[in-house]
């Protein structure tokens, strides 16, 4: 156990100097809204290329030209000036159409940001310092759900984001689905994915919202519909009982200690609501909202000390003994 804690420290170093590392691209669009938004950056660096190239010539033009030495007075060319007026005109006549050509293209990508359908899948994400809380929304009450830092959403289909922040201003980014979108306090926004390809995309949040923001990542997972039903029927699923005697050890300390105050695990006493729910957080692909991989060596970790993992963090410090830390972390890897 102490080797594989060990273990994930170089991995969790390497990411603590990295800060936000991890491959996302707004040019690697796989949604209908990135694939817009791809568009309209390709579109403004071409046109605004074009105008610099422009800008250059007659700059080099002008310094290269050989100007006689001013003997006399300057006699006005009324020719001259009058092709300097055309010139000048034609150019602030190009830069209004740009602009407003500019607006325009920005206006229609903008609003595909937020194009709502009848068969939409709906999903509320809050953002909190420094984590998400997601929660699904079924047919009736008894199949919502909540995960956190991880959202799974089905291919070729809607996907209506709605979106709130819970204590600062924090914004929502997924750069190969679709564009930003502030997280509020106050103030709900949404926001339209629709992933056009299978695939595991990095989000992160991209408005500076504390000292830990560059580890405030999360990953969409989209999949076919029927791995989607397959994976949101699981979540639905109370937690599992511990199937060996260390896990079972660790869910008696689990429920003993403060841990049950801020955190839940459904199909147990464990109802917090201030902290991730964890009634699957062994099926997560990470932990601490993207900083390290799930394994039992990492959640010891980070139980163990999460202000030196994460500082600032809201998790406070549990007092475990060597015995409760491994049995803990036991059990929580086992909730699958």
């Amino acid at each position: 156990m102490r080797r594989e804690i060990r273990r994930s420290l170089p991995g969790l170093a390497c990411l603590l100097l990295a800060g936000c590392g991890g491959w996302q691209s707004a040019m690697d669009a796989h949604g209908t809204s990135a694939a817009s938004l791809k568009q309209l950056i390709i579109l403004i660096v071409v046109v605004c290329s074009v105008v610099w190239m422009l800008v250059m010539i007659a700059l080099i033009r002008a310094l290269s030209r050989e100007r006689a030495p001013r003997t006399a007075p300057v006699d006005v060319d009324a020719e001259r000036v009058r092709r300097m007026s055309v010139f000048i005109s034609a150019a602030v006549a190009a830069t209004v159409i740009v602009i407003s050509g500019f607006t325009v293209t920005s206006f229609f990508a903008t609003r595909r940001l937020s194009v709502a359908g009848p068969d939409d899948l709906t999903v509320k994400v809050s953002g909190l310092q420094w984590w998400w809380n997601v929660q699904y929304f079924g047919a009736t009450p008894a199949e919502n759900f909540q995960t956190a830092n991880e959202i799974h959403i089905p291919v070729g289909r809607n996907v209506r984001f709605q979106l709130e922040g819970d204590d600062v201003i924090h914004s929502f980014w997924v750069p190969s689905l679709a564009g930003k979108q502030d997280l509020i306090p106050g103030r709900p926004n949404e926001l339209s994915v629709r992933a056009e390809r299978a695939g595991i995309y990095r989000g992160q949040c991209a408005e500076f919202c504390g000292m830990q923001h560059a580890h405030m990542a999360f990953f969409v997972i989209a999949e076919p519909q029927a791995d989607f039903d397959r994976w949101a029927e699981m979540q639905r699923q109370p937690a599992a009982q511990p199937a060996d005697s260390e896990a079972a050890a660790g869910q008696q300390a689990f429920l003993s200690k403060p841990c049950a105050a801020c955190h839940s695990v459904r199909g147990t006493a464990a109802t917090g609501t201030s902290g991730p729910d964890l009634t699957h957080v062994g099926s997560r692909k990470t932990i601490a909202a993207g900083l390290f991989d799930t394994t039992r060596g990492s959640l010891a970790a980070w139980i163990a000390d999460p202000q030196t993992l994460k500082p600032g963090n809201n998790m406070p410090m549990v007092t475990l003994s060597r015995d409760e830390l491994l049995s803990v972390s036991a059990y929580l890897a086992s909730l699958k």
